[in-house]
């Protein structure tokens, strides 16, 4: 059977498969163990310990939008190879093609590190020209979408100063109405965890040189301005 052919069975079964499949390569059948795969790797690697922390562990497969998707399925095929998975909505959609552009050179070994580039991608797959673009397509359509500072001037007052800083840290300042109040209360938890492995300003240790990081605060600014339950 023609390569070509075969690239799209494989596309095919992963869009039609009842569970979430990541790809058949390698023999991964689904998310999970293509992530399964990817943390043995880092434990077999000599680099695999500063692989683990480019990425705040927590956000799961199955949190991926579309997760049947083609997009969502490269996502895991390729970026948990280097470390742990990406929420497309931690950069907005302008920002994503320069960062992918980077991703699909190292995967190639040809990063900004060299020979050591190289053999820290040693047994990595990198995407073909055709998979970039559909990854960098999906990560762009689920990208964070921007706050409009005309639409929530709040935001840049002494009201808005605890969301304001807390978010900015790590990404653009979304939009609240991305979520609902309910689950806004979901995103900021998983953001504290986040915040708190990345050794960043978290309220649960105190440093009165720094700003504090007020939970309710930032939660009561989201829920004001929220999208409605259905």
């Amino acid at each position: 059977m023609r390569p070509a052919r075969i690239a799209c069975l494989l596309a095919l079964l992963a869009l039609l498969a009842a569970a979430p499949s990541a790809s058949v390569a390698d023999g991964v059948a689904d998310y999970e163990q293509a992530v399964a795969q990817a943390k043995q790797r880092w434990r077999d690697s000599p680099y695999g310990p500063m692989l683990e922390r480019i990425l705040p562990p927590g956000f799961e497969p199955a949190m991926l939008p579309a997760p049947r998707s083609r997009g969502a399925a490269l996502t895991v095929r390729y970026c948990v190879q280097c470390h742990n998975l990406p929420n497309p909505a931690m950069h907005q959609a302008a920002k994503w093609p320069k960062v992918v552009e980077r991703m699909a050179a190292r995967m190639r070994g040809n990063g900004n590190m060299g020979r050591l580039m190289h053999e820290m991608m040693a047994g990595v797959a990198a995407p073909s020209k055709e998979e970039e673009r559909v990854l960098l397509d999906y990560l762009r359509r689920y990208g964070q979408k921007p706050l409009d500072p005309r639409k929530y001037p709040e935001a840049f007052t002494p009201r808005g100063e605890p969301f304001r800083l807390a978010c900015r840290q790590c990404h653009v300042l979304p939009d609240p109405k991305r979520h609902t109040a309910q689950e806004w209360r979901a995103v900021v938890a998983r953001m504290e965890k986040n915040m708190d492995w990345m050794n960043r300003v978290v309220g649960s240790q105190p440093d009165p040189d720094e700003p504090q990081l007020r939970i309710e605060d930032i939660n009561a600014f989201l829920a004001k301005y929220a999208k409605k339950a259905p």
